[in-house]
């Protein structure tokens, strides 16, 4: 089981939209040195919606080849058909991958039972262990307790990272699932909450700009020593917040350009940040010590 901090990683563009390979294995090194305790490339933070398949999986090979198994590697490979996440998931194992993540389909708003045949799909055509991802603000789909349930009776699924920031809902799953499944964090905002209350970790955006403090904090809260890991988390309560004055990962992108870590591209339909957002992103920085 992977527990502590689990970085959404960006993708690194150069200013023409290419793949920027050398600062993405850069960031990859960085993240082992700051004791990250896993990497997902390729998910929602990683503009999975705006590569397309062949680089998708050229991307997770490469994140599993300079890891090369010192730490974790959490591919993400949802989609919203289930034929094109068998796919991505596939790639995913046969690169190395220890496990992928999987985001509820989105904009076709598939039933209850559709998601849950989702994964039990997925499940029968590729032995790789699965992380649902529930993240409605995003997907305009809610899966809901009930259902993480059920799907927690496939064999391959392990884990939830769960995104409405509803601490109330972590209980629920929890006291459904029992040990069948872990629960993750997917909201920086409430992750101490959500760690306190029997969450395993955090799957997280500021993880990318600020990976030991965010990695100091998961293991304070994981001991159940709520003071230490409120104090720890204070300094980050702006980052957790102005990462996203924009449509994520576009002020996470600019906070790594401007630290030096990654060049500024990003794809359309996706832009760079606005500027009247730069002094307040470079004020959460500051207050995060970055």
């Amino acid at each position: 089981m992977i527990t502590g901090s689990i970085v959404a990683l960006v993708t690194p563009m150069n200013s023409d939209g290419s793949i920027d390979w050398d600062s993405l294995g850069a960031l990859v090194e960085w993240h082992i040195e700051m004791g990250t305790s896993g990497v997902v490339p390729v998910g929602t933070t990683g503009e999975s919606a705006t590569i397309n398949v062949k680089e998708h999986c050229q991307i997770i090979k490469y994140v599993v080849d300079v890891a090369n198994k010192r730490l974790p590697i959490i591919a993400g490979t949802g989609a919203n058909a289930t034929l094109e996440a068998i796919e991505l998931t596939n790639a995913a194992k046969e690169s190395g991958a220890d496990a992928c993540l999987l985001v509820t389909p989105y904009y076709n708003k598939p039933t209850q039972e559709g998601l849950y045949l989702h994964h039990k799909a997925i499940a029968a055509a590729v032995d790789l262990p699965q992380i649902l991802y529930n993240v409605p603000s995003r997907t305009a789909c809610d899966m809901l307790p009930e259902t993480v349930a059920r799907c927690a009776e496939i064999e391959q699924v392990i884990a939830i990272k769960e995104a409405t920031g509803n601490i109330q809902r972590t209980r629920d799953i929890l006291e459904l699932c029992g040990t069948k499944i872990v629960v993750y964090s997917g909201d920086d905002e409430t992750f101490v909450d959500l760690i306190l209350a029997g969450a395993k970790g955090s799957i997280s955006v500021t993880a990318n700009v600020a990976p030991k403090r965010l990695s100091e904090v998961c293991a304070a809260a994981l001991d159940g020593n709520k003071a230490l890991a409120n104090s720890l988390n204070e300094q980050l309560l702006p980052l957790h917040r102005d990462l996203f004055v924009e449509s994520s990962p576009i002020p996470v992108k600019w906070a790594l350009g401007e630290m030096g870590k990654i060049k500024m591209g990003i794809r359309l339909p996706l832009t760079e940040l606005a500027s009247e957002y730069h002094e307040k992103l470079r004020q959460a920085l500051r207050s995060a010590e970055i």
